[in-house]
């Protein structure tokens, strides 16, 4: 368009002097340019109106442009389209697939996607995620970004604990070969028997607690049977990204960083910015900012999202020096993120400004949200 934006410029300088600025109207219907005749009125001692009137008149269409008129105190100008479709298809003939993209490479993007945890397989959820990383960084790379594909392992924590306590109390040393089982669907489904089992016997939810502070302490027992199931979770993961052709250039597991995640939170600690409560957890005030509080370490010393959010953010930083950082994440995590955002902010994270939350909303069936049992089944079934 800027060669026609161009032709009615030229057209302009045949009968006004001076720098010449052009709108776009509110309207297709009004036209493709605008010209406001405001700034005539003074020096030509005429209303605006008028001279919109008297410029028409005097100018004529031309090969790029075929119509011409006056709509108040504006001048209109009409694109000749038969030409700009010209000139577009042999741009797209000549291009091909290179079409509509920027050749300027000024900004570094990382895209964290899907970030998933390993109690459980990558399910439709997941699938949506990826789809939306992938193509995003695809757009962002077509339009002239440096897009560096991250994915985060939520390899740790209290939720990993259910599928170890379930395979363990009950899974009599079988294997995902033994059952025929693709390995993240064989880890989820301990994570649904153990949701089933603690109906039955609460007394479970105290177990992975002193599982995770087993874990936490390093007992090698402990430590074997997560290592294994990890293992069997990245296997399927894997499975899955080659099938969707998704690269990541970079993997980062919580496990590898947690404890920096604890010195960050200690150190930030010492300076006053997080604080301790009656219970002893460690805490970020965030009322004055229309947040809730954030506890970020237990009193009991084990960490939580936030904890390792934090260390992340900076990691992430120091590998790529990007210019945006986006999470794709669930609508859900809304409040998680605009927390985690004001928290680097006070602990004078360099990137803040950066960082962005691509949020997306959630699917219900009308039956309402679908359960993991609901989704092992149908990822089971799709063979993901």
């Amino acid at each position: 368009m800027q060669l026609f934006k161009q032709a009615v410029i030229k057209l302009l300088k045949k009968e006004l002097k001076g720098p010449i600025e052009l709108e776009t109207p509110p309207d297709s219907k009004l036209g493709d340019y605008a010209f406001p005749c405001f700034g005539l009125a003074k020096q030509l001692k005429k209303s605006p109106m008028e001279i919109a009137r008297d410029l028409a008149s005097k100018l004529r269409p031309s090969k790029y442009i075929r119509g011409i008129k006056s709509t108040g105190p504006y001048v209109n100008f009409f694109v000749n389209k038969t030409v700009l479709n010209e000139i577009t298809l042999n741009e797209v003939l000549k291009q091909k697939e290179k079409y509509g993209s920027s050749v300027k490479k000024n900004k570094r993007v990382v895209i964290e996607f899907p970030a998933p945890n390993t109690n459980k397989p990558l399910h439709l959820g997941h699938v949506r995620n990826m789809l939306i990383g992938e193509s995003l960084s695809r757009i962002l790379e077509f339009n002239g970004s440096k897009v560096f594909r991250v994915n985060m392992n939520n390899d740790r924590g209290i939720h990993i604990c259910k599928s170890m306590l379930a395979y363990k109390k009950y899974g009599k040393n079988k294997t995902p070969e033994s059952e025929k089982t693709k390995p993240d669907h064989f880890v989820g489904n301990y994570y649904v028997l153990f949701n089933k089992k603690l109906k039955e016997h609460p007394e479970l939810e105290d177990e992975t607690q002193d599982m995770l502070r087993k874990w936490e302490q390093g007992d090698s027992e402990t430590i074997n049977l997560w290592k294994n199931m990890n293992n069997w979770a990245f296997n399927g993961f894997n499975k899955t990204y080659k099938k969707f052709g998704i690269k990541h250039v970079k993997v980062y597991n919580e496990s590898d960083y947690y404890k920096h995640g604890k010195k960050v939170v200690m150190d930030e600690l010492k300076k006053g910015i997080f604080e301790k409560d009656e219970k002893g957890n460690i805490f970020v005030n965030l009322e004055k900012y229309n947040l809730p509080n954030k506890i970020l370490l237990r009193a009991d010393g084990t960490s939580v999202y936030m904890t390792q959010d934090l260390i992340l953010a900076k990691l992430k930083y120091n590998d790529f020096k990007m210019d945006k950082s986006i999470f794709v994440v669930g609508s859900e995590q809304k409040l998680h993120f605009r927390q985690l955002f004001k928290i680097l902010e006070l602990t004078g994270f360099k990137n803040i400004d950066g960082c962005y939350h691509l949020a997306y909303g959630m699917i219900y069936l009308p039956e309402g949200k679908m359960k993991s049992r609901e989704l092992l089944m149908l990822i089971t079934l799709l063979k993901i």
